[in-house]
């Protein structure tokens, strides 16, 4: 005996199951629901021309040139450190020829005083002529060299690398970790160390117990100093001030990778820091406690608290900001 349709009602011979409804129907209503998605084609077909001339009056020029702005603002950065470097070279060439010239004209003069002086007392030996001439003639050879050759410059070619720019595929709300490199180098933390870490665009700064180090792209440390201060929550780099910010507990401090000294510039009473970042001006930190607040700070000319974010506008009573990080005019927080 033949099935009937599914469809409610419908008592006619079942022809088929309906690949939409997963149902069992009749040779009309298949052809009805056959019909109804055949409509749903219609609005696709819109859709997909809408994007088409979307993509026709794409302004091609105007993306290449916001991009292009990065470009360039690297490239002045870079003759930045280029100028800064020859102005540097320069100063210890023009100190190093003037330290030289300043010698032969100190042992200059003192021969011209004992020449004086053994013309006045109208007495003298051939030994002090002889050493006189002798001192005479060496001091042609050096003016000789000077004249000639003071200094020798040994210069190395620039090298570019060309992963300092790199092009990739803007990935929105998407993250894919197999894309991550393997591991390049590891370093592994002395018992004792705090975990903070932080970089520039030439080192990374961490706590190695019982210092705080400079490593460079290989994972070298190049430069260290003792730290002696209480524990440290948080590291951050500020290009502004060209220092290094390091979060202690109650303070704030500044380390200048030349010299790595260490500055106190800020103390907090009765709370503690947890995590700090920096925009090109201004410097985030933020309070390890319930209902964290988050301090602003402008950093020039000199670092000084300018307004107060509590709760609940940065979170409610109950919660509390782990992190924060600044980067193109957003302020992400960790809650």
């Amino acid at each position: 005996m033949s099935q009937a349709c599914t469809m409610n009602k419908c008592t006619r011979t079942l022809r088929g199951l309906c690949d939409c409804c997963q149902q069992n129907l009749c040779l009309q209503h298949l052809n009805e629901h056959n019909i109804e998605l055949i409509s749903q084609l219609n609005p696709l077909t819109d859709e997909i021309n809408i994007l088409g001339d979307r993509l026709e009056t794409l302004n091609i020029q105007k993306i290449i040139a916001i991009e292009r702005e990065k470009l360039e603002q690297w490239r002045q950065d870079c003759y930045k450190k280029i100028d800064l470097f020859f102005e540097q070279k320069c100063q210890e060439l023009d100190q190093f020829v003037n330290e030289r010239i300043d010698q032969q004209r100190q042992e200059l003069k003192r021969i011209q005083l004992k020449i004086s002086e053994l013309i006045n007392a109208q007495e003298t030996t051939r030994h002090d002529i002889d050493s006189l001439t002798s001192t005479i003639r060496q001091l042609e050879r050096r003016f000789k060299n000077i004249e000639e050759k003071c200094v020798t410059i040994h210069t190395r070619p620039l090298l570019i690398d060309g992963t300092l720019v790199s092009l990739e595929k803007t990935i929105q709300l998407e993250l894919d970790l197999s894309t991550l490199s393997s591991v390049y180098r590891t370093i592994h933390y002395l018992k004792g160390s705090f975990i903070s870490l932080t970089c520039n665009d030439r080192y990374l700064l961490i706590h190695q117990h019982p210092n705080l180090c400079l490593l460079d792209r290989e994972l070298n440390i190049v430069k260290q100093t003792l730290w002696s201060y209480s524990e440290i929550w948080d590291m951050c780099w500020s290009s502004e001030l060209d220092r290094f910010i390091v979060l202690g507990k109650n303070n704030i401090y500044l380390i200048n990778e030349n010299t790595m000294s260490i500055d106190n510039v800020h103390k907090i009473e009765r709370r503690t820091w947890a995590s700090c970042t920096c925009s090109d001006t201004v410097l985030f930190a933020s309070t390890n406690e319930r209902a964290s607040s988050i301090m602003e700070f402008a950093l020039f000319p000199t670092i000084k608290l300018r307004r107060e974010w509590k709760y609940p506008v940065t979170c409610t009573k109950d919660e509390f900001i782990s992190d924060i990080v600044y980067n193109n005019g957003n302020l992400a927080l960790m809650i």
